[in-house]
This record gives structure tokens, sequence and C-alpha cells, in this order.
């Protein structure tokens, strides 16, 4: 479901192929509790209490597919000839012509001047997808909104964002602590509008958002120790529901961008095979929070990014850097196809990953 729709929103088509309503069998209760503890006794994954997800249809295979496609990593650690680096994540993805911003950096200012030295023009972007809460992903939304809608009023006039985004997440003290919070006040006033994606939408051909993931496997790929206020004043686990990622259906298979992955880089790529198309990942770019995974955990995600065929990876961000040397040891890639992600780091379709001078 898709909220806040004008007239553009025509070209959205938005999939119930999502979680299906019907119950869990006993049996389907015992095989997931029973593929949850292998996982963990087997491949070291920390772990949590899993529910079994219903069961996901797949998609079909004939939806429309990008053509051409570039990715250029505007805010990360590392950082190359140019721009300045810091904890953070932010992309520009370029897609058929369709130009999107992933995430905004952490702070205000970074994703401001890093895109001038990279000679990047943003004032063009009218979207952003936001792949979560935590401010290291969000904290540049409102000066680039403001800043881009000087030269541009549609400049980063929409911005994409999972459900459960705006739940509070209250802390011991109760102050609250949802970056998204002061954000959105901020952002409508200055005539953004968020859209809440609640399940896999196309936002344009051959492009596709998760919505939240189904955490099928506990990968528990998060740290911060935080608390969720839902509607009804339960407070739970702050698993980070709302994170979400960027799909490319491409002829060479799937692209996704990420974030920080906080739902499980496996959970979501499987997620995104069921949801879009089962064809192998051709690569998988951004922020996989891997960077506190020890062996065990790493020897369990290459074996799964295997059977899935993965091309290509950047990672940046989260991901770690010694996690990527290790995935790219275990998964017999070299280091033109598995680097870490830089700013400026490029990824296209036509020429793969150019992780810059720095990571190469």
């Amino acid at each position: 479901m898709i909220s806040d729709r004008d007239s553009n929103t025509s070209r959205f088509r938005s999939t119930s192929r999502g979680l299906l309503a019907s119950a869990v069998t006993p049996v389907s209760v015992l095989c997931a509790t029973a593929l949850a503890a292998i996982a963990i006794s087997l491949f070291g994954v920390r772990a949590q209490q899993v529910r079994p997800t219903a069961k996901i249809s797949h998609a079909q295979p004939a939806g429309p597919k990008v053509k051409s496609l570039e990715v250029v990593v505007l805010s990360t650690m590392l950082t190359d000839w140019a721009g300045v680096g810091e904890w953070g994540f932010s992309a520009l993805v370029v897609a058929d012509g369709h130009r999107i911003l992933f995430d905004t950096g952490a702070r205000p200012e970074t994703v401001l001047h890093n895109a001038p030295e990279l000679k990047i023009d943003l004032s063009g972007v009218t979207e952003v997808i936001l792949s979560h809460h935590h401010g290291d992903h969000t904290g540049g939304l409102v000066t680039l909104r403001r800043e881009l809608a000087r030269q541009n009023p549609k400049a980063l006039e929409r911005a994409y964002v999972g459900s459960g985004i705006f739940l509070s997440r209250p802390a011991p003290d109760d102050h609250e602590t949802n970056e998204t919070l002061v954000i959105k006040a901020e952002y409508e006033a200055l005539g953004g509008t968020f859209v809440v994606i609640e399940q896999p939408t196309e936002i344009f051909p051959g492009a596709w958002l998760t919505g939240p993931v189904p955490r099928t496997y506990p990968e528990r790929n998060w740290t911060l120790k935080r608390t969720i206020r839902n509607p009804d004043g339960r407070q739970v686990e702050d698993n980070v529901p709302e994170d979400m990622s960027l799909v490319l259906d491409t002829d060479k298979g799937l692209v996704v961008v990420s974030g920080c992955g906080h739902a499980g880089i496996i959970n979501t790529l499987e997620f995104a095979r069921a949801q879009v198309r089962a064809t192998q990942v051709h690569a998988a770019l951004g922020g996989f929070h891997l960077f506190e995974a020890n062996a065990a955990t790493l020897d369990w995600t290459a074996t799964k990014l295997r059977s899935l065929s993965i091309g290509n990876l950047l990672g940046a961000h989260c991901t770690g850097i010694e996690p990527v040397f290790g995935l790219r040891q275990r998964l017999g890639l070299s280091p033109a196809t598995c680097a870490v992600g830089a700013v400026g780091a490029r990824f296209s379709l036509d020429a793969g990953i150019d992780p810059g001078a720095i990571a190469r």
C-alpha cells in the first residue's frame, strides 16, 4: 500500500505478493524452528526469537528490465580523490535515465558538499529513498531539500520510507531517539512528502522497493539497543522493522542497493528474488552491517551468497573492511568484482565495479 498518492503515482504498481494471510501450520512452525537452530549451531549466527514467516509467492519473470544503470557512492567512511568520509551512507542511482538518491548521509552537509566534488548535480533529483530511520542515513535530508530547492523547487520533494519508520523509539528515560520524527516536521515544512512503502512496490519500470523484509534467518544485523513503542503502548525490541532496499531488475540479474541491511543481507536478497524475479543476484551494493561478524557468520553468509550466484559485491559503510575481504576469499571473487566502497566508487551494468584508487 502506498500513501500520499498523486497524479504521478499511477505508474507505481504495488504487488500483493508479500506475506500471505494464511495461517502457519504446526509442521511449518517446527520446520522454521529447526532451520533457525541449525543456522545458529552450524554457522554461528547470533540467536534471536524467530517466528516462522508465511509462504512467499514468486513473482513472474515477465516484468520490465532496467537496461542502463549506474550507482555512485556519495557518503561512506572511506573516501577517494574527492569528498569527505563519515560514518553514514548515500548513493545516487541512475537507472534508464531515472535519477534517485538512496539515503542522505549522516552530517547535514556531507552529501551536499561531496556531490559537486564528484561533478554530480543533485538539483534535478526529485525523489529520495530512506532505507531506515537511523541518523547516519537520514541526516542530510532536510539540508539537501532546503538547499537544492533554491535551484529546483521539486528537488527531493518525495521521500520513500518503509512502514514503521515513524514509530517511537523511547530511551530508558523516555526521551525520543527516533531521528526521523525530528526531521519529519522539518522536511514537510519545506514542502516534502513522505511515501510509506508497506510491501514490495515498483516505483518505476524495473525498479522495486522491498518494503519491510521478513526475517526468515536470524541474522540480527543491528547493534543499537533500543525499543519500539507500538501504537498500543507495548514496547518491544527495535530490530529496525522498516529496513528496506532498492532492487533493480536487469538482464544480468538483480542489482540490490542497501543502506545497512539491518534485515540481513541474505533475508533481503532472498526476499528480492521471491518478490521481483527468481534469478541470480548480479550485484549487492552498499551497507550490510557485517563489521561485527565473526568467521562462522561470514562462512554462513558466503555459503548463502554462493547459492544466489552473486556476481559483484561493493561493501560500503557498516559492511566493514575485513568482512569484505573475507567474503571475497570465501566466494572466490576478485578485486574487480568484490571491493570496499569509498566515496566516489561506482558500479555500472557495462563496467561493473570501479572502487576508486584507494580501494582498488
